[in-house]
This record gives C-alpha cells, structure tokens and sequence, in this order.
C-alpha cells in the first residue's frame, strides 16, 4: 500500500475489519464454501442411503412370491390349497347339529373348448362326515386335447378345513375327440370349522394345458 495516502490506507483498513463491509464479505464467503462442502457431503452419503434402500426393496419383492406361496400353503389364505395329492383325513365324529352349505362352481379358461359343469350346484352337509359328487366335462373339438382343473375355495378361512379325498384336479384329464366324463370329487370339511363360516364355495376352472396327444401318448401343440 505504498504510495497510498493516509486516507486511503485508513479506508482499506475499516473496510477489512469492520463488520457489513469487505471483512464480513470475506468471512461469509469462507463459511459458504464451508457449508457447500457440507451439503456435499451430506447429498453423497443421502445418496447411498437411497441406492441400499432401492436395493433392498428389490430383494424384498423378489422374495414375496415364494413367502407368499409358503405362507398360502400352510394357511389356506386366499383360497389356495394343494391340488397335487389326496388329503390325509383322520377319523372324527360328525358333528350333527351343525348344517354347511357348500356351493360348486365352474367356470372355463378363455376359449377353452369345454363344456364343464357340476352335477349339482350345491350340497347341505355336516361337519366331520364324507361326502361325494361329480363333475362334467365334455370336450367340444374334433381332436384329442388335455385338460387340468384349478381349484378354488371362498371364503379364504374355509380353505384349510375343506380336505379332499379323490378328485379329478390331481391329475391332467384326457379326452378324446368329443368325448364327456363324469369326474369324481370326494370330500369332507374338518370338524375345526370356525363356527361364523356357514357357506363354502368350491369353484373350478378348466384350462387346456395341451390340445394335441399322440397316439404314442406323447403330446405337443
């Protein structure tokens, strides 16, 4: 500041230290830069937080199905029963003075080729005690096709207390060319019944899994 008058150099000096002038500027500065490191700092690690998050998230959902399935199994939830196997019964007494209505309903996949119906529409039974009713089928087409019947219980509770015995679902069905059966199902619904559940509906639908069968017993589209 040499060649500066005394004016001037004092001026400089008031402007640098004083607040609200040229220090306070200076300061603000350093302490914008400071905080800008800050939010720097802070957006990265928000970011990492996000991406674990995202990444969990999808190993949830991947998860669910299977868990869902699992869950669905043991407990009936949502209708879903096992159609593979004959339910194991244990022997129990019928319990006489409780009546259930059970409702049978069918129903085809779109453009199935099929006439598929129950031979009655509902039932009064008893708790505890076996009961057997049949189901018909025709298959509508010139050619021999297969079919598999997916079952489905209403209300969901009821899912695990109605156990079948014999069934037509526990294996595919072979038709020939215009041919009509009468399939079987035997059941029996478990004494455990919660006592609110008076009506149960058991529904099937029938899919064609395959519309050609060889001679040779092999199939294919």
């Amino acid at each position: 500041m040499r060649g500066w008058q005394p004016g001037a150099r004092l001026l400089f000096w008031a402007c640098w230290c004083l607040p609200g002038t040229w220090g306070s500027w200076r300061c603000g500065y350093c302490r914008t830069n400071a905080v800008s490191g800050e939010h720097t700092t802070d957006t990265k690690s928000l970011v990492g937080k996000l991406v674990i998050l995202a990444a969990a998230m999808f190993g949830f959902g991947f998860l669910m199905v299977p868990l869902y399935d699992i869950f669905c199994d043991i407990t009936g939830f949502g209708g879903k029963i096992d159609t593979t196997r004959p339910a194991v019964v244990e022997s129990q007494l019928p319990d006489l003075s409780r009546t259930v209505t059970i409702e049978f309903v069918t129903s085809v996949n779109e453009y199935a080729p099929w006439e598929f119906r129950p031979a009655v529409t509902s039932m009064e039974i008893h708790p505890g005690e076996f009961y057997e009713t049949t189901f018909y089928a025709r298959n509508l087409t010139p050619r021999r096709i297969v079919g598999q019947a997916v079952p489905s219980i209403a209300p969901g509770a009821a899912a695990r207390y109605l156990q079948k015995t014999e069934c037509f679902c526990f294996t595919s069905q072979q038709f020939e060319a215009d041919e009509a059966k009468d399939m079987p199902v035997r059941f029996i619904v478990d004494t455990d019944l919660p006592e609110y559940v008076d009506r149960i509906t058991l529904a099937y639908t029938f899919f064609v899994i395959d519309q050609v069968v060889s001679s040779s017993g092999t199939t294919g589209i």
